[in-house]
């Protein structure tokens, strides 16, 4: 295929490719940048071939003239004495010189250039790149990584090692700073200033990045360490204004400090004691259990309760379709009840729910609770896409095997959804349910509240990645071919609200999912509603 038709082949794909953004929400589309990316360089090293080429013939052009011009200078008047030499020199000048600034200016590579700035209108955005960035945070945060591991690539299940570069530390330091985050942007440019210092080159100096690192330590509140990296700054350019003017400002802020706490010692020993401070007991924070199960640390279940944990094979009380050749099923949690399903969605299967998914992703949206509106949200990086049973009739054959395993009617359920991750793709703690304060939230549907959920694992994820229920302490790690199905409502209708959960962002892999949300309309005679609230 030539350039021009590869050209034309490859706008044909990125006008597809521009229906969707936010790229960095889903790593399945992402991987249609990487063979994007490919035949850009095949057709760049076309590209630099043809220059090659063309450089060539300059450069025979001007070894020629070089020869001829050092000859001519020697004696100019004499040389020009000549009529033919004075019009070839005219000719040079007038005809031949425009002819080689053609050459030069040229794209040899029918329009290889022009064509590019053409397609870059449908590559990632500023926005991609950001929240590349801010997942990159995110993940340290929340699995506790140090920058030098990130950096040197150190990232447990990593098949394609990676090392960040100076620029990337800076880059990543300077998005930070542009969100006022200075705790991360402290950590990222002491990483590259330790790059620097270690010898690694770059286009940036120590000077630039000793510049953002003092001010983020300084807005944390530490003005001496401040004051330390700004007089090292000053060692290497002693005329930097900024860098002079937070100095003596740092030192008077040291000095005012000082003073501050010698009055306030003086006090003290005035009043005969130190005040101290009371540490009452505070709950661990909502975020900080979420982090700690993603870590697979926090709540262990006793040893008591985990003997009540069972697996089984399973038929659904003699379910034709499961009496002869029932399913594998395991406890995963007690309170609240969820069941894994192992080998309940083939390598097949899942690669065609995938297929039909792809190409309709979109972002993942959540419900504003202001507005009513759906609307993108930080706390859910994801895309997702909606298949019905009728468009496919491997769709309807997965929706009838939830609903013969779990005795629940189908026709009042939302239609499965297919979710694809992306770079640290994650989905904070939420319920499923609306609760009172939602009386709307799926008034729209017509079908009641969300009675229960099935889920889908349809990849492994080489870390991270987990579904977690931070009220409780479960943890449920992907696996494919599985699903977990929890119940959402209380037989009462009551919702529960220890199945509060979240999906734990993606530290290494592709992360894959698909769920159903059942609802309660069709199920007055399938789950018949308790007496009690709790039931």
């Amino acid at each position: 295929m030539d350039l021009l038709c590869w050209c034309l082949f490859f706008m044909s794909c990125l006008q597809t490719l521009s229906a969707h953004n936010d790229f960095f929400t889903s790593i399945g589309q992402m991987t249609d940048l990487l063979y994007t990316e490919k035949d850009l360089v095949t057709s760049l090293k076309d590209y630099i071939r043809a220059e090659e080429n063309k450089l060539e013939r300059v450069k025979r052009w001007a070894d020629k003239l070089d020869l001829l011009t050092a000859t001519a200078t020697q004696d100019p008047e004499g040389f020009l004495g000549h009529p033919v030499n004075a019009f070839k020199l005219m000719k040079r000048l007038n005809t031949e010189w425009g002819d080689l600034e053609s050459l030069v200016l040229s794209d040899t590579t029918d329009g290889f250039i022009s064509n590019l700035t053409i397609q870059r209108q449908y590559f990632p955005t500023d926005e991609d790149q950001t929240g590349a960035a801010k997942a990159l945070l995110r993940l340290q945060d929340t699995y506790r990584l140090d920058a030098n591991t990130i950096s040197v690539g150190n990232l447990p299940g990593v098949k394609h090692k990676s090392h960040m570069t100076v620029e990337d530390c800076y880059e990543l330091g300077k998005i930070a700073y542009s969100e006022a985050d200075y705790y991360h942007t402290e950590l990222w440019m002491a990483q590259a200033l330790k790059q620097l210092d270690e010898g690694e080159q770059s286009t940036f100096d120590k000077v630039t990045v000793l510049d953002y690192l003092s001010y983020a330590i300084y807005q944390q509140g530490e003005i001496e360490r401040a004051l330390g990296f700004t007089k090292r700054l000053l060692e290497l350019d002693p005329e930097h204004q900024r860098a002079k003017g937070n100095s003596k400002y740092f030192e008077f802020q040291l000095e005012k400090q000082r003073k501050a706490l010698e009055v306030e010692t003086e006090k003290q020993k005035e009043r005969g004691k130190r005040e101290t401070k009371k540490n009452p007991k505070h709950q661990i924070p909502e975020r900080t259990k979420y982090q700690m199960l993603c870590r697979g640390e926090g709540i262990r279940m006793t040893p008591r309760r985990q003997s009540r944990l069972f697996c089984r094979y399973y038929d659904n009380n003699h379910h034709p379709m499961y009496v002869l050749a029932p399913v594998k099923q395991q406890d995963e949690w007690d309170r609240p009840y969820i069941v894994r399903y192992l080998d309940i969605i083939s390598d097949k299967e899942t690669e065609r729910v995938k297929q039909l998914a792809k190409p309709r992703l979109r972002r993942a949206t959540v419900h504003d609770p202001q507005t009513g509106k759906l609307t993108t949200a930080h706390y859910r990086v994801s895309k997702s896409a909606w298949l019905t049973g009728y468009e496919d009739p491997m769709i309807e054959k997965i929706n009838q095997r939830i609903e013969d395993l779990t005795g629940l009617e189908m026709d009042t359920a939302e239609e499965l959804q297919v979710a694809n991750y992306g770079v640290g793709g994650q989905y904070e703690p939420h319920f499923d349910f609306g609760r009172k304060d939602e009386p709307d939230a799926f008034k729209e549907l017509g079908t009641g509240n969300r009675i229960a959920t099935w889920l889908f694992y349809m990849s492994d994820v080489a870390a991270g990645g987990a579904t977690v229920f931070p009220d409780v302490g479960a943890a449920v790690w992907p696996q494919k071919g599985t699903a977990v199905f929890w119940y959402n409502l209380f037989a009462s209708g009551e919702g529960d609200y220890s199945t509060r959960h979240a999906a734990c962002p993606v530290l290494v892999g592709n992360k894959w999912v698909s769920n159903k949300w059942i609802h309660e309309r069709g199920q007055e005679w399938r789950r018949p509603c308790g007496l009690s609230e709790n039931e």
